[in-house]
């Protein structure tokens, strides 16, 4: 990419990237080629002064958008009272965010950590606890779906149903089951009374944009209680907000027994949450897990800060207003190609599937352009702006998407 590499800070692109190449261990080979600077809103600046729409916020993390300012101040106030104190305390922040996100969910009990990875461990390791109370050594077994996203520790990337992230890190952790999405006779034949759990993610996001069907979840939460197993969902990328609902499995009518948090959660700032009803939220006794930095002052606040600016701020609906508006968009956009597949999503978790391999040369195209999206693969793009979007800006976004396309 041809770009002026000083900033007038003096900040010099090569340098950083030499500086990454030097003594940054090598985990993301697909780093685009800016160095982001600064962000407000929906929008950022590389080291040069440029501007992008910011149509990924970090995938998902920034649902409020750069910086919002309640966070910010939450934050820089928090920074200046307390940031860290352990668990063998209370903290009133710790106990308030819980409270908040028990009281805007059925869940009944909170456990906080760092992050989605995090948050799917402490559910993982929830069900075997109460497999293991259910009387029986042999109800361990989790079943996941195919094409799943969990994280990247071993239990999580256990659980992730994607061959090519765990082929490196094997032998994996034991008593995992896979099921292709959305597939309920397979759901249904592979739990069993030796199932403990069933985690699941009402929209895969990470594979492409794929929602559950209403069948499929409702066989879930139908399996899970014929042999008394949890059902967990995944809600990390689509929670609080994301999908024009608080919660996705809100679109559903079916509640699950554990749930996962992050992402948005922290407005930008490091977080993640394990919530738990009824009996599955008295599994957990002292000693059985534990994050030292889980549920910080810091990061406790910023929580708070987020969550109100979500419901002050009406994000939600904002989410599914613009969300309606901008899957429109791309509706359109497909009508008058001959090469796209199909629009998928809920809210402001949208995809396009095209027919050919053009995905990763759209989205650098879309980059080149001041657009920030996600491929996913060579044939899918994601779409994951923050929630304070506007239909102004999915106009910028939709006119940058077409003259990207349009110039292959």
């Amino acid at each position: 990419m041809a770009v002026a590499r000083e900033t007038k800070s003096g900040i010099d692109y090569d340098k950083i990237v030499g500086t990454y190449r030097q003594y940054v261990m090598d985990t993301y080979g697909g780093r685009q080629p800016i160095s982001l600077a600064r962000g407000a809103g929906v929008e950022v600046w590389d080291t040069t002064g440029k501007r992008y729409l910011d149509f990924l916020a970090g995938i998902a993390v920034n649902g409020l958008g750069h910086c919002h300012p309640g966070v910010v101040n939450a934050i820089r106030e928090q920074a200046g009272i307390l940031m860290h104190v352990s668990n063998l305390y209370y903290t009133e922040s710790q106990a308030r965010l819980a409270k908040m996100l028990v009281e805007w969910s059925e869940m009944d009990k909170a456990f906080f950590c760092n992050s989605g990875a995090e948050a799917n461990e402490a559910a993982i390791k929830l069900a075997r606890k109460w497999g293991k109370s259910k009387g029986s050594d042999q109800k361990f077994e989790i079943v996941t779906a195919l094409e799943s996203f969990h994280g990247r520790t071993m239990g999580a990337i256990t659980a992730t149903g994607q061959p090519k992230y765990q082929k490196s890190f094997e032998p994996l952790v034991p008593g995992f089951k896979y099921v292709p999405y959305n597939d309920v006779e397979a759901l249904r034949s592979t739990v069993t009374d030796a199932t403990c759990a069933v985690l699941l993610e009402p929209i895969q996001g990470e594979s492409g944009v794929h929602p559950a069907s209403k069948e499929y979840l409702a066989a879930a939460r139908k399996a899970c209680d014929e042999v008394g197993a949890l059902l967990i969902f995944d809600e990390v990328q689509t929670g609080l907000g994301r999908t024009g609902r608080m919660f996705a499995y809100e679109h559903y009518g079916v509640a699950p027994d554990v749930m996962t948090l992050a992402k948005t959660l922290g407005g930008g700032f490091p977080i993640g949450a394990c919530l738990a009803r009824d009996a599955a939220a008295e599994v957990f006794q002292p000693g059985d897990h534990a994050s030292t930095f889980g549920g910080n002052p810091l990061a406790c606040a910023a929580g708070i800060a987020a969550m109100t600016a979500l419901h002050e701020e009406a994000l939600v609906e904002n989410a599914r207003d613009v969300g309606e508006y901008f899957a429109s968009k791309l509706r359109t956009f497909k009508s008058k190609r001959d090469d796209v597949i199909e629009v998928r999503g809920m809210g402001l978790l949208l995809g396009i599937e095209f027919a050919t391999p053009v995905a990763r040369t759209i989205a650098g195209q879309c980059l080149e352009l001041g657009l920030i999206v996600n491929a996913i693969g060579d044939r899918i793009i994601r779409f994951l702006p923050p929630l304070v979007v506007t239909r102004k800006h999915v106009d910028e976004a939709m006119s940058i998407l077409a003259e990207a396309a349009g110039a292959l």
